[in-house]
């Protein structure tokens, strides 16, 4: 399960990682056509098809938020193993269904079905955290936040090729990776979570918010829990709004915000899979995640203000790499809980991620749009990254004050 050094098996790793990086590429795979699908199977102009497409982001977001700390508390009864690779057979077959739906209502079902069973992340975390010590965690988690910006950066790309062969290309290319990954799963992939370390399965817990309570009840975990979800709002300031700032404040076309996406994605990447390790090693999660945090203030405040390209490429970039507070955050906030509940913890927290992309993109599109039409006070399209930037400060400020209770211990 693991080597001598306290990682995981190179083997088990590598289809962890794997799965993440379908998960990030199978987003990006079907974004570019998922406008022209919609229009196809409602035969509507480009307006109603991008109601449909928040209906469609909206229901998997509520899914998930359901669904996530049932999958996790699911996990921490019958195992990682068993729960990640059903999870990848129905995203597979989710992308299946949406390659042949004939109707928009296929694609919502689909798109509920899978936010239903969206366990691949929450799962592989969990699974991390089982087979890595205290020590290790934020360098392999700091592996799968690369893992997901890679397949951020490369999803769109391929996406776009396969486009050109056909409208449903995409779909079936996710599905074939999905269940492709599947099998090597069933190949590759040891139980992490011992029989002594299982838990059994209760409904109280199973839902968010009898699992926000479980958790909540442990001491430091709570404040940490708001954290996360505070910063996820923030965080989600990108997909959320950047096509439309980069037109207003740049006069980007679709091809430069997919661009600077691609450079956004690639840092985060690169960061997360290189530079954490050696930096927690050298500072601390918690000196980590306060300095990265700090910077990103900076960073999103800057960006909210200049309409200097250059200095918005240079921006983007350091955006990428302050992404490494996340990964911080939550191997501080794995620390704090027991093994029998790492899976609970990991559902929450798959929980509060999608929270977070319910509430983000209405946020910061409201805000968007507060300074930007005709009549507002203040032409400022950068609003939205500086209430992103307050988010952050109030984020740092609940670290700071956490760490000077209960936390230090962790670290």
């Amino acid at each position: 399960m693991s080597d001598a050094t306290g990682s995981p098996s190179r083997l088990a790793m590598g289809f962890i990682i794997a799965t993440i990086l379908i998960d990030g590429m199978g987003v990006g795979l079907i974004f570019p056509v998922m406008p022209d699908l919609i229009r196809e199977v409602t035969g509507r102009a480009l307006a109603d098809a991008a109601i449909w497409g928040g209906v469609l982001a909206t229901g998997y977001a509520v899914m998930q938020f359901f669904f996530g700390p049932i999958v996790g508390n699911l996990s921490d009864r019958f195992g990682r193993r068993p729960v990640l690779i059903s999870a990848l057979v129905v995203l597979g077959i989710d992308y299946l269904v949406m390659a042949v739906a004939p109707t928009i209502w296929f694609l919502l079902v689909g798109r509920l079905l899978a936010g239903m069973t969206a366990a691949t992340y929450s799962t592989a975390a969990a699974y991390v955290a089982d087979v890595s010590p205290p020590a290790k965690r934020d360098q392999n988690f700091g592996r799968l936040g690369a893992a997901m910006g890679v397949g951020f950066a490369l999803g769109p790309m391929v996406g776009g090729l396969l486009s050109g062969i056909d409208t449903r290309a995409p779909f079936y290319a996710a599905a074939a990776l999905a269940l492709a990954n599947a099998l090597f799963g069933l190949i590759v992939m040891p139980e992490s979570l011992e029989p002594d370390k299982r838990r059994p399965f209760k409904l109280s817990r199973a839902n968010p918010f009898g699992a926000f309570r479980a958790l909540g009840a442990l001491k430091g975990v709570g404040p940490l829990l708001l954290l996360f979800a505070v910063a996820q709002v923030a965080y989600f300031v990108y997909p959320a709004v950047w096509a439309f700032f980069g037109q207003a404040q740049f006069g980007f076309d679709a091809q430069m915000v997919g661009l600077t996406l691609f450079a956004f994605g690639l840092s985060m990447g690169v960061s997360q899979a290189f530079l954490i390790g050696p930096i927690v090693a050298r500072i601390g999660s918690y000196r980590t995640a306060m300095a990265t945090l700090l910077l990103d203030i900076a960073v999103l405040a800057v960006i909210g203000l200049t309409d200097t390209i250059w200095l918005m490429w240079v921006l983007t970039v350091m955006a990428g790499f302050t992404s490494i507070a996340m990964v911080a955050i939550q191997s501080i906030t794995s620390r704090a809980v027991p093994d029998d509940q790492q899976g609970e913890l990991q559902g929450v927290l798959g929980a509060l991620a999608a929270l977070a992309m319910i509430v983000s993109p209405l946020l910061m599109t409201q805000t968007f749009a507060a300074f930007t039409h005709e009549a507002a006070p203040l032409h400022l399209p950068g609003a939205p990254f500086l209430l992103a930037a307050a988010l952050l400060a109030i984020c740092a400020l609940v670290l700071w004050r956490w760490r000077a209770g209960v936390g230090a211990a962790l670290d």
